[in-house]
């Protein structure tokens, strides 16, 4: 049986064609494409290139041509369900399997994407043929949209009577066209009206382009009416999983690494109108997880730009504590706020591409400062009104799913308190005022942080939980002595300090042969620093700090092997590999 083109095309948005291919081939950046040596004949001049805007891969050596698919089914001797079951894994999506459901599901998809075509399609060439509707256009012009953005983002206009419903009745039944939520039954009146009417629509597309939703604008003044409507969720719709404008913005992220994601249908078209075509609409709820993650799979920042308004400012932070869960390494979100009484749409059209990118060079700031700034502001200078204010932003980080980025913005809000609060650094009877960084040496630590790798990280707290509890572990060096480092300048201090606990005498860090600087740099990596120095002396909790590091280095050596396999595998599909591989990440799955 034939996958359905919508699953199959899915996973080809979903994923790059350079990412998988990387997998296997050494590629190199060479203007928009990759260039590298081909998987396919052994050569010293690379001759296969990689085209992700187009979606395809070609040998100049060997005529090898074609998408992610023939890939994978070429390089490891897959058979094309084979290749889309791997495929549509790494995509994050479920397989597919053929039931009476899923065939039913695919037969229902092909009829309401046929509905949603014809009807934006007609409400389109309405709004741009029909004499009638001339408000509408003025009200569009009045927006500063001209002809070319109407067509582009297929944008139509409903009027109270249409046929539509009952020229589409010819081909469908009454059923089907309710549940596309285009129409609904009018008790009243007996009649099937269109949910849309006297409203400017917005097509809202999935990620191949189809139509599955529309936005409705009423344009008259009716204060009993919302002035934006979405379409009701259906089978193919619902609305935090999908984002405006997506499937032409994910186009743009071969040679833009940045996304703004705005609150409406016009600051979309308004800011793609004026050059910015990297932006995309939430869709009248709140931020969600999954929309974080779908844009994650193509950008590295996510700009998060709302109306200059107080509405705008609880968006925003509603969208920060939603979406501060999904931060990764290497990714960014970051918070843009525009003067007040201004949107996306307004500010753009006022003042030009240029100034609206200079503007967010300058103003965005990092998710986590924009959390910390917010409730700083919500707090005053008393020992309850500072313990709830540390209360929450503890909550806050620990809904963060990497535990990498969980300790970094940890520590950050750590620090930042312990900045407002000197006098919780008692030390020999005197009070010890931390000294604000310049942002030149904050610049600095930033950057020296980039060049130290997530495992040197989880080293340097093993070796600062040593060091600061060298009788703890002279007295249960059993628990360390076999533990596996993996940097050699880690390994060669961790080797000292053991020889140093095994002659079982009292020593300090001074007494340790290493040099001053790499403990000084181990000191300043530490991501444990501030766990530990709040239960310096709860002996259960430093034990229970090295169970979770040892676990993590554990971790990290097992997926060395399972890359080492996987690498193998690729090439041999040896059953007896395979079944390591599985086993490894069992024990991964315990850790």
């Amino acid at each position: 049986m034939k996958y359905p083109k919508e699953y199959l095309d899915e996973i080809k948005t979903r994923l790059k064609v350079s990412n998988i291919v990387s997998k296997t081939v050494n590629l190199k950046k060479r203007g928009k494409e990759f260039i590298g040596l081909s998987p396919f004949k052994t050569e010293k001049t690379p001759s296969f290139t990689v085209n992700d805007e187009k979606g395809f891969y070609h040998c100049f050596s060997t005529s090898e041509h074609g998408n992610i698919f023939d890939f994978v089914m070429k390089t490891q001797n897959l058979k094309f369900g084979e290749a889309v079951k791997y495929l549509a894994n790494i995509a994050g999506m479920r397989p597919y399997t053929f039931s009476k459901q899923d065939i039913e599901r695919e037969k229902n998809w092909q009829t309401y994407s046929a509905i949603y075509k014809k009807y934006v399609e007609f409400c389109h060439s309405n709004l741009l043929k029909n004499q009638n509707l001339s408000f509408a256009k003025e009200y569009l012009k009045n927006r500063n949209l001209s002809k070319e953005e109407v067509e582009v983002f297929k944008i139509g206009f409903v009027e109270k009577n249409t046929n539509i419903f009952e020229e589409l009745k010819k081909n469908y039944n009454e059923k089907f066209l309710i549940e596309t939520g285009l129409f609904y039954f009018d008790d009243k009146k007996n009649i099937y009206v269109e949910r849309f009417r006297d409203r400017i629509i917005f097509p809202i597309n999935n990620i191949s382009g189809d139509p599955i939703a529309l936005g409705g604008r009423i344009i008259e003044d009716k204060n009993y009416l919302a002035k934006y409507i979405n379409s009701p969720e259906t089978t193919f719709f619902k609305k935090g999983s999908n984002l405006y404008n997506l499937d032409r913005a994910r186009k743009f992220s071969n040679k833009i690494d940045h996304i703004y994601l705005v609150e409406g249908y016009m600051d979309v078209i308004g800011l793609n109108k004026n050059g910015i075509e990297n932006a995309v609409a939430n869709l009248g709820t709140s931020l969600t997880e999954k929309q974080i993650i779908i844009l994650n799979q193509f950008f590295e920042d996510i700009i998060i730009c709302f109306d200059g308004d107080e509405s705008g400012y609880k968006a925003a932070l509603r969208a920060a504590e939603n979406s501060i869960k999904e931060l990764q390494p290497e990714k960014q979100i970051s918070f843009l706020f525009l003067p007040n009484k201004e949107d996306p749409d307004s500010f753009v059209n006022k003042n030009g591409k240029s100034y609206f990118v200079n503007f967010t060079k300058e103003n965005k700031i990092s998710i986590h400062q924009f959390i910390f700034e917010h409730y700083k502001k919500q707090t005053e200078n008393n020992p309850s009104s500072m313990a709830i204010f540390e209360k929450r932003l503890r909550e806050i980080a620990s809904t963060i799913k990497d535990k990498f980025i969980k300790k970094y913005v940890l520590e950050y809000f750590l620090d930042r308190i312990s900045s407002l609060t000197p006098h919780t650094n008692y030390k020999n009877k005197k009070f010890f005022t931390k000294t604000a960084k310049s942002l030149k040496s904050t610049q600095k630590h930033f950057n020296d942080t980039k060049s130290v790798t997530q495992i040197e990280i989880k080293e340097f707290s093993f070796l600062y939980l040593i060091l600061n509890n060298l009788e703890v572990f002279q007295k249960n060096i059993y628990l360390i002595e076999k533990i596996k480092l993996f940097t050699d300048e880690n390994r060669l201090i961790f080797e000292a300090i053991l020889s140093k606990l095994k002659e079982n005498e009292k020593f300090t860090i001074n007494d340790l042969q290493i040099d001053a600087q790499l403990i000084e740099k181990i000191f300043k990596f530490a991501s444990i620093k501030h766990i530990l120095n709040m239960n310096k002396h709860d002996h259960s909790k430093i034990f229970d700090l090295l169970e979770e590091i040892i676990r993590d280095l554990k971790n990290y050596e097992l997926e060395l092997r399972i890359e080492e396999l996987e690498s193998k595998f690729s090439k041999d599909l040896n059953e007896n590999t395979f079944n390591e591989i599985r086993e490894l990440k069992k024990l991964q799955n315990l850790n």
